[in-house]
């Protein structure tokens, strides 16, 4: 097993040409902006990636990329029990573009809130909406308790099974003329 590095933007940036860039966002998020030169391998498809991640770390450093930080985290553990080296960048793409440096946009692509803005709106209402209906049907009020387990949960794992049911809803895919997994992997190959 090996262990992941982190780096500041500002070191990522100074050395980016070394890279491989991996984004670990969903390919909304992705669409809507990314570090210049990145791939997307969204989360929830990373285990079978792994061989062409692989490959792609034969030939050069890693480094693996997401909103954050906390996604490309469980993404260099994932590798890292694979015995894939990988860096992360700290802060994700949100300290990236808080330092200065630029982000692809494709054109055309449309804005995704980030995966954990769309999480806390999602848990936020959900428990809301179990309050309301429980004041009729106190049973309803299971579903607000359910939430809350599934957030504590989520803190304690590291993961978040919300985040990945949302990053399946439509507005989370890239739009038809994005590069799709496939491509992806076959890029990483090569």
């Amino acid at each position: 097993m090996t262990s992941s590095s982190s780096l500041s933007p500002a070191q990522a940036a100074a050395r980016l040409e070394e890279f491989t860039v991996i984004d670990v966002r969903a390919p909304g998020e992705y669409a809507a902006g990314h570090v210049p030169g990145a791939l997307n391998v969204p989360l929830d498809r990373l285990p079978e990636a792994v061989p062409a991640l692989k490959s792609a770390s034969a030939r050069g450093s890693l480094l693996v990329v997401c909103a954050s930080g906390v996604r490309s985290t469980r993404a260099c553990e994932i590798l890292a029990d694979a015995d894939i080296d990988a860096a992360t960048l700290t802060g994700g793409t949100s300290a990236w573009e808080g330092d200065g440096h630029g982000l692809d946009r494709p054109e055309g692509a449309r804005a995704t809130w980030p995966m954990e803005r769309q999480v806390r709106l999602a848990a936020g209402s959900l428990v809301v909406a179990g309050l309301l209906v429980g004041r009729r049907l106190p049973a309803a009020r299971w579903l607000s308790a359910g939430i809350g387990a599934g957030l504590v949960y989520s803190a304690v794992s590291n993961t978040c099974g919300m985040a990945a049911a949302l990053s399946k809803l439509p507005y989370n895919s890239a739009p038809r003329s994005g590069a799709d997994l496939d491509a992806t992997l076959e890029a990483l190959q090569r």
